[in-house]
This record gives C-alpha cells, sequence and structure tokens, in this order.
C-alpha cells in the first residue's frame, strides 16, 4: 500500500475538514487540505526537533532560507539572493500585508472567481477592490486584459493567484507575458500566490515563477510561496515573500507590526524539510492526483474544465437551479465548497485529494447529486 492508498481516520483530530461534518453520513471534499499523511522525512524532522524540550519563539533559522534558495534553483533554475525573502506565518497574511501598502485612494484589483481570502482583503485593509471575471475561452479560463484595462481607475495593485484556485489553471508564458505588459503599462504591482507551484497535473503545463519569467516587472512584484499545500502540513504554516525591490520590500514589511505573528520553530522545521526534499515523494502524490483528475473528468465531463494545477475541480452547476447549493449537496452525503464563495454561484468547487476508495464513494455520490 503506497502513502496515498491509505485512508487515515481524522477523527477525534480536531480537523477543520472533518469536523464540520462530524456525526452526519457525509464526506467532506471542500476545505483545501489533502487526506493524505505527511511524508516520512518531515515527520521525521518534527520529532527530532522534539528532542529538545524548549519550543520557544523562533528566528528564521539561515538554514531555511538557503533550502528555499535551493527549492527555486532546482525546481524552477531560479537563484535570487537572501535579502529577496520575507519569512511569513502564511501566504494570506502576505496578501494582507500587501494590500496594507496601498494609500487609501488606490484601489485593488482582483481576477474572479479566485480562492475567497481574497475577497476579504479589501475590506480587511480598508481599501476598495474592483473584481473583473475571468473568462472562459473554449474551455479554458483566461484573465480578461481588455475589461481589466477598462476598470483602471484607481487600480495599483493586481492580486492573483497562479497556478489560479479555484479554476485550476496554470498560466502560460504567453499569458504571463500579456499580464506583465499590462502591469508595466499601468505602473502597478503584482501579488501573485503561488502556492499551489509544485502541483502541476496537465502534461503540456508547467509553472512558471512571474517575477522570474517576466523580470521587466521583477521590481514590480510580490510573490508568495509556501510548502504547505504540496506536502499537507497547512497546520503548520510558513511562508516566504519574495520582493526584488528594497523599497516595496521596506514597505511590506513595514505592514507587520502587532498584526502579524511569529513563525513557530516546528513550521521551520516542517517547512525546511520539504524544501529539502529530493525523493520521489512528490511524483508519487502528482500520478495519485492526476489517476483521481481524470476519473471525477469522466464522471461530471463538460461540467468541468481540465484541471491544469492544484488539486481543485471548479464544476458547473448553473443547470441544477439550485437555491441552497450546500444543502443539495449535504443531502446527497457530500460536504463541497459553493462557487458563491468564490465570486461565482453557477459552480462548485470538489478538492479530489484523497484516496481512491475515499474518491470513488464520493464521485457516487456526485453522480446522484449532479443529477438534480
Amino acid at each position: 500500500m503506497s502513502d496515498f492508498d491509505q485512508l487515515i481516520d481524522r477523527r477525534n483530530s480536531h480537523s477543520t475538514k472533518w469536523e464540520k461534518y462530524a456525526g452526519r453520513d457525509i464526506l467532506p471534499f471542500w476545505i483545501a487540505d489533502m487526506d493524505f499523511a505527511a511524508p516520512d522525512f518531515i515527520r521525521n524532522a518534527l520529532r527530532e526537533r522534539l528532542e529538545h524540550p524548549i519550543i520557544g519563539y523562533t528566528r528564521p533559522p539561515a538554514t531555511i532560507t538557503e533550502a528555499f534558495q535551493d527549492w527555486l534553483r532546482h525546481h524552477y533554475g531560479w537563484s535570487i539572493p537572501a535579502e529577496w525573502i520575507v519569512w511569513l506565518p502564511g501566504v494570506v497574511p502576505g496578501m494582507n500585508m500587501a494590500a496594507r501598502c496601498l494609500t487609501a485612494e488606490q484601489r485593488l484589483l482582483i481576477p474572479t472567481p479566485v480562492y475567497y481570502p481574497f475577497l476579504e482583503i479589501a475590506d480587511n485593509a480598508q481599501r476598495r477592490d474592483v473584481r473583473v471575471p475571468l473568462i472562459l475561452d473554449g474551455g479554458v479560463w483566461r484573465m480578461d486584459l481588455e475589461r481589466m484595462q477598462s476598470q483602471i481607475g484607481g487600480v495599483k495593485m493586481v492580486m492573483i493567484a497562479n497556478p489560479q484556485n479555484p479554476t485550476g489553471r496554470a498560466y502560460t508564458h504567453t499569458e504571463l507575458a500579456a499580464l506583465a505588459d499590462f502591469i508595466d503599462r499601468n505602473d502597478l504591482i503584482l501579488v501573485s500566490d503561488e502556492i499551489h507551484c509544485n502541483i502541476i497535473l496537465a502534461k503540456e503545463s508547467e509553472h512558471l515563477p512571474i517575477a522570474q519569467w517576466q523580470p521587466d516587472i521583477a521590481n514590480r512584484t510580490i510573490s508568495l510561496f509556501a510548502a504547505t499545500k504540496t506536502y499537507n502540513i497547512p497546520g503548520l504554516g510558513c511562508a516566504a515573500a519574495v520582493i526584488p525591490d528594497a523599497n516595496l520590500r521596506e514597505q511590506f514589511q513595514a505592514q507587520e507590526a502587532g498584526l502579524v505573528s511569529g513563525i513557530g520553530p516546528l513550521n521551520f522545521v516542517a517547512s525546511e524539510a520539504a524544501f529539502n526534499d529530493k525523493s520521489n515523494w512528490l511524483q508519487g502524490l502528482l500520478r495519485q492526483l492526476r489517476s483521481n483528475a481524470a476519473k471525477l473528468q469522466a464522471l461530471v465531463g463538460s461540467r468541468m474544465t481540465t484541471v491544469e494545477a492544484t488539486y481543485l475541480a471548479w464544476i458547473n452547476i448553473a443547470d441544477l437551479g439550485l437555491n441552497d447549493v450546500q444543502a443539495h449537496f449535504e443531502s446527497h452525503g457530500l460536504g463541497i465548497s459553493d462557487g458563491a464563495q468564490f465570486g461565482h454561484p453557477d459552480y462548485i468547487r470538489f478538492n479530489f485529494a484523497c484516496p481512491e476508495m475515499m474518491l470513488d464513494q464520493g464521485l457516487e455520490r456526485l453522480g446522484h447529486a449532479l443529477q438534480g
């Protein structure tokens, strides 16, 4: 049995994903954590750290910075200096810090649908946002740069997810070049959430860190990375902001005061072990996710656009005419994410990162739920 076949009982672990439906016959496919065990090399690193009896406040160790730099070189051939890196307790705090760099008059532009914390950022920072829908072009979700240009008034910052959550897009070099031109032409700052960068499923797709592939706008970028999604350690929050421009980096770091907590020592240990990974664990994960995505696609057909990246499917349910999306799927024994919270009520997001046995049971229920 591989790491990805094992059914793990998460009851009594205070799991956000599973406790939501405790005592009910509802399988959870909603929140983005996986039902796979974190790899042994991470758990062993945590055990070794726990041999020291004090779990105190911890500065970012030089070793995690070195591991992250090596990880960028290993996966993307991107060499960056250590001073570009700002360590954070998570990607979402980084997005909120970035928005606070805007003045009260400047606005934030967000292509939607998108991971729902993006849609809370403007209120959190007491700023205003502009939301521009992605367009579905020949079965592919794309940024609508023409419409973005038409709504550019007052905008100073654009915030994207790449890979895109919830649609599963991995933007191409051509798309990112067009976005870079838009950013440069309009004198904007780009914030790119790249947390799913290692989870590329489509054979023809790849992850392209925009600050690397579009160096002309590198000094306009805040790129956010973390190992927590790929290695299923989201409860040990740790993220890196890569900010090449010294002035923007200083402005970004100034937003931490009184708002952003430090990072715990176990969080550093887990992420450092992940960044140092040169095993075949990730390849095994991707094989399982590709198999799961294919099974899901076979069931739902054209309701679902191809998942190029992430372990999240974006499924069209507009024809069902549902008044209460969550209640409908729960009545069929499924916990899903309602697309309304991502900015598009005609869809659901379905997390397929689970062992095959659990997925098969979920797909049987999903088939019935999609019949109305």
